[in-house]
């Protein structure tokens, strides 16, 4: 039976490899697995949904990968700030505009490395048949965050930092509306996340924080009343809280999880909390009726 698709793209040199995988991790790509050996390694990137396609007829204008998302004009920004930091104006000359196309959708293409282009798209009717659902977008333009980072396992936590500090300011947050408030360790954070959930200062609070399993069930014990904590101040506050406290068996772990092999959890963090923020907007708002 089949199990998934997968099509392997030669980056040409260690910057374009580097370059194109920062530029799908901008745009929200999930991870995937990957490989690194002695004489190669590939970075993979997953979606919900793969398509393999044939036509006849008109061909769309279109690069040969196309990428459907839910939100084209929170991608073509996000798109358009990563390419304005990893080249300027010269980037930014690779990223067409939104146009519409024959087939009832939206689109643009970008290449975020020359000879590597994307073409993203959205239909023109998002109903198309299908009851829409509210969600948020990945534009942190305009937001206020504050981010609770424990200064315990440093070596992790600041990796996660980094991660989400990287996430908002790509998405379009100001460095003057992210604040870093750093505790002792992962204890400390839901005390310090429930008193500036409640100044109402900030739209989302992401929590970041490292929990290795040891030789004792003390591990537990605080990750318990940790997640307890986060997840209390934000229901009664109503303040979105990121749960970025990694809880790993070992160190190994815990830096796979931080950015070397699995991800960056900072980052992911980051992402939902713009996306909540965004999401709490368009309910109160009444986005949802």
């Amino acid at each position: 039976m089949i199990k998934g698709i997968t099509f392997l793209r030669p980056a040409g040199s260690a910057a374009a490899y580097a370059r194109l995988s920062s530029f799908f991790v901008a745009l929200g790509f999930a991870p995937g697995k990957g490989w690194e050996e002695a004489s190669s390694r590939g970075a993979s990137f997953l979606a919900p949904l793969g398509n393999l396609e044939f036509f006849e007829g008109r061909r769309p204008s279109a690069a040969d990968v196309l990428v459907e998302v839910t939100a084209l004009d929170a991608v073509h920004q996000a798109a358009a700030a990563w390419l304005r930091d990893h080249g300027g104006d010269e980037a930014v000359a690779r990223l067409s505009a939104i146009a519409d196309t024959h087939w009832q959708a939206r689109m643009f293409t970008v290449e975020p490395e020359p000879g590597f282009a994307f073409s993203f798209w959205a239909w023109s009717d998002p109903l198309k048949g299908k009851p829409v659902a509210v969600e948020g977008d990945l534009s942190a333009e305009g937001m206020k965050f504050a981010i609770v980072v424990a200064r315990w396992n440093a070596v992790i936590t600041e990796r996660l930092l980094e991660g989400a500090l990287d996430a908002l300011l790509r998405s379009g947050a100001q460095r003057r509306d992210v604040e870093v408030i750093r505790v002792p360790g992962a204890w400390e954070i839901p005390a310090a996340a429930r008193t500036v959930a409640n100044l109402g200062k900030v739209d989302a609070i992401i929590t970041l924080g490292c929990l290795l399993r040891g030789e004792t069930a003390h591990y537990e014990a605080i990750y318990n009343e940790v997640s307890r904590g986060i997840g209390q101040s934000q229901q009664e506050t109503g303040i979105p809280h990121a749960f970025g406290v990694l809880t790993c068996e070992t160190l190994e772990q815990a830096l796979n999880r931080a950015g070397i092999k699995a991800g960056n959890k900072g980052f992911e963090a980051a992402a939902a909390a713009i996306e909540m923020v965004s999401l709490r907007r368009k309910l109160t708002e009444g986005g949802a009726a």
